[in-house]
């Protein structure tokens, strides 16, 4: 039998890169999709591709638990995937506040709406490597304490750890994903390197590298995270033991942002050298990750590697452009 056929399935941050993506996959599985929706962002994956016209879209915020409860209890949802998050870390170094409020409190909204909601079988929270901060050992694995330090990361750190509460202490089949830096067609946000590089060098101009370039990370493509998220959900049905555990995804590459940007650049084949501006401030300096937990209890792997993400995001970057 297929999980997913019409199966309620209650999505917080549809709209967003990784949301627009997962959306689409469920709606190929043939899941009874219900959107919460804060903003309308036409350029979004979610309306680009008409998703809108065959998802069930509730307008709220994740901070308005009442909106949550009701969505939850009147679509009877039995799978819930909680993404919605300020994922911008200069935004939160600049405004904590709605950072906090957001993750943190958007986090506890919504599961607290899922512990009064009977409906509610399995609950995916999207953490990230951020959660772990700083470390002196690498990769990290699951076992590495959570210690951010800067807002974003901090933000992350707590929404984690309320998860884990909420599985521990009430029982919730809640559990939690940690992944590297997304990446992929639909990310709107031209700060982020990836987009940004794109962008700039379809313009022909030479992509701007706001760190000085030598910051390593652990990069994961969008389809990727999707197809993740709803493998952790179905284990999570046919194992309930899992309930409050969290698993790594990633790829275990290390990349450093001056190898990434010249990496898109020879797919692109540009000569355009990068703007290294050296501005960077409160950001992790060495980040990658273990995957062997997810690929031992989970039976997972990665659908793409590096070059091929990369490729299937520049074709979708250059068909945007082209009708921009």
């Amino acid at each position: 039998m297929n999980f997913w056929q019409d199966r309620p399935t209650f999505v917080t941050g549809g709209s967003g890169l990784v949301g627009s993506w997962l959306v689409q996959r469920l709606l190929d599985a043939g899941a009874d999709v219900i959107c919460l929706v804060r903003d309308w962002v036409p350029q979004s994956e979610l309306f680009q591709h008409d998703l809108m016209s065959r998802v069930k879209v509730v307008r709220g915020d994740v901070r308005d638990r009442e909106v949550l409860e009701r969505a939850l209890g009147e679509y009877e949802a039995n799978t819930v995937i909680h993404l919605a998050a300020q994922a911008i870390v200069g935004i939160a170094n600049r405004n904590p506040i709605s950072t906090f409020e957001t993750n943190i409190q958007g986090t506890w909204n919504l599961l607290e709406a899922c512990r009064r909601s009977p409906s509610v079988r399995q609950v995916v929270v999207a953490s990230s490597d951020k959660a772990y901060g700083d470390q002196d050992k690498l990769p990290y694995d699951e076992s590495t304490p959570l210690q951010g330090n800067h807002p974003y990361d901090v933000s992350k750190s707590c929404a984690d750890l309320i998860a884990h509460t909420y599985a521990v202490t009430y029982g919730l089949p809640v559990a939690i994903t940690r992944c590297g830096n997304f990446y992929g067609g639909g990310d709107l946000n031209w700060n982020r390197i990836i987009p940004g590089t794109i962008r700039s060098l379809v313009r022909g101009q030479r992509p701007v590298i706001r760190s000085d370039g030598r910051y390593i990370r652990d990069y994961f493509y969008v389809e990727d995270g999707a197809a993740a998220y709803m493998l952790l959900a179905e284990k999570l049905a046919q194992n309930p033991a899992l309930k409050g555990e969290a698993f790594n995804f990633s790829n275990e590459i290390q990349v450093s942002v001056l190898d990434l940007v010249k990496r898109v650049s020879g797919l692109m084949q540009s000569p355009l050298e990068p703007d290294v501006r050296c501005e960077a401030s409160n950001e992790i300096r060495h980040q990658y990750l273990s995957a062997a937990k997810a690929r031992s209890l989970l039976d997972w792997q990665p659908l793409f590697d590096l070059d091929e993400g990369l490729r299937r995001t520049i074709a979708w970057y250059q068909e945007f452009f082209a009708h921009e």
